[in-house]
């Protein structure tokens, strides 16, 4: 991986050179490596016969590798809170989740609230997100078992606005949040209130 890392687009042979190893032993590795996701290949002709494998890093195998993600992050919210009211800075969240469901609201709005609250967990899964809902009488309740924010937002509670807007926005139903691991709570939580409640038992 090393290799790859500062040599892209490598055939076998090219690492069994650069790594002093056999073919037979690289393709072994690369095999391994391209299961578990970390690399990729595709193929390139190079004059007349078979075509030869090209092997780089796939997003997943570069970021087995240190990254600065969380500071560079930092830094920008830094600078824009410096720059900007913190009214706007709520507002491009809010208009950031707003993107991000606008781009699943023609399926949402043709499925039950029990569809919409699937496909909220899908969508949330996506961005990092492990979620569970549960009905509780009248009420859903939407756990975020982790969230892929959370060290940002100690420093940064403003990125909490995103995952409740996209809530609200793709459930068509306000989201009440009621517990926050930023307050000290064990997760956060959201509570919806069912448009249609269920019947009493006679």
């Amino acid at each position: 991986m090393d290799t790859l890392l500062a040599n892209p687009r490598s055939s076998i042979n090219d690492l069994a050179e650069a790594v002093g190893i056999n073919t037979i032993s690289v393709r072994h590795h690369l095999n391994n490596l391209e299961a578990d996701g970390l690399v990729r290949y595709e193929e390139e002709r190079h004059g007349v016969g078979r075509p030869r494998l090209i092997y780089s890093l796939t997003e997943l195998g570069l970021e087995q590798y240190p990254t600065r993600y969380l500071q560079l992050t930092d830094r920008l919210l830094v600078q824009l809170k410096e720059s900007l009211p913190g009214e706007v800075i709520e507002g491009i969240f809010t208009q950031m989740a707003a993107n991000l469901a606008a781009k699943h609201l023609r399926d949402a709005q043709q499925l039950p609230l029990e569809g919409r609250l699937k496909l909220l967990q899908e969508v949330l899964s996506r961005e990092g997100f492990i979620v569970e809902w549960e009905q509780d009488g009248s009420q859903y309740r939407i756990r975020e078992i982790s969230c892929p924010y959370y060290h940002i937002g100690q420093t940064h509670p403003e990125v909490c606005t995103l995952d409740q807007t996209l809530i609200s926005t793709l459930l068509a139903i306000p989201a009440e949040k009621v517990q926050c691991v930023l307050n000290g709570d064990h997760l956060c939580t959201y509570l919806i209130q069912s448009a249609t409640p269920p019947e009493e038992t006679k």
